[in-house]
């Protein structure tokens, strides 16, 4: 009888498409940009075959778009498709957040709130790139203690597609600390317990960013 599973070492196109999915959400690729076959093999050092099935795996996921005769281009997304995507996000941590709160979420609030401190430092200094880095790493280790592989697969997928949007979004808030507050706020109310409140802070982010990315925000203070 087998006592061992097999040790499964990461395949050539999975570590490819983790290279080319940091670089767009990074914005070292950009949006809307098309990717060249040649030059990103010569680059990664890699023959097109492994290139193409992390292409193929990306354009699955969404971050990627095949054009007919015209070749594979990063997304531009819409206001509609950032909405999707803060929907999706919002499904996610929240049943991330349920989970942990079964098995009780301080040790994840003292995580999180660590995290916090981190985007407060940022935030007083005005490093927004160091910020939206700790708003990342809040998130990812949010839904990663949750501990569902397939939670935390998804969410991998719609951070990558927050992160381009993040570079926008530093723009949308007049005084970075607000953003900390927000942040704070969730994980304390993990600290408690008190899985309503989290649910209610979980939305009021979302809809609070959603707002600003879309400029709806705008829109109703103008109509106010």
């Amino acid at each position: 009888m087998q006592r061992f599973e097999p040790v499964v070492r990461e395949s050539t196109p999975s570590i490819i498409a983790g290279k080319l999915r940091t670089a767009i959400g990074l914005g070292q690729i950009p949006a809307g940009a098309q990717l060249g076959e040649a030059e990103i093999a010569k680059e990664l050092g890699v023959s097109r075959g492994p290139l193409r099935e992390a292409m193929q795996r990306l354009t699955q996921e969404g971050l990627l778009i095949s054009i007919r005769n015209r070749g594979i281009f990063v997304i531009t997304m819409t206001d509609e498709e950032v909405r999707d995507m803060y929907v999706a996000r919002t499904a996610v941590e929240r049943a991330a957040s349920e989970l942990i709160l079964q098995k009780g979420g301080k040790e994840v609030a003292t995580q999180l709130l660590n995290t916090v401190k981190a985007m407060k430092k940022a935030a007083d200094k005005g490093d927004l790139d160091a910020m939206s880095e700790a708003d990342m790493e809040y998130h990812a280790t949010l839904v990663a203690a949750a501990r569902s592989t397939r939670l935390t697969r998804m969410h991998n997928t719609l951070l990558t597609e927050t992160r381009m949007c993040l570079t926008a979004l530093e723009k949308k808030y007049p005084d970075p600390h607000a953003r900390v507050a927000e942040h704070q706020a969730i994980a304390e109310a993990l600290a408690k317990g008190d899985d309503v409140l989290v649910g209610k802070l979980l939305i009021s982010h979302m809809e609070d960013a959603l707002e600003r990315l879309t400029g709806s925000a705008d829109r109703h203070s103008a109509s106010a």
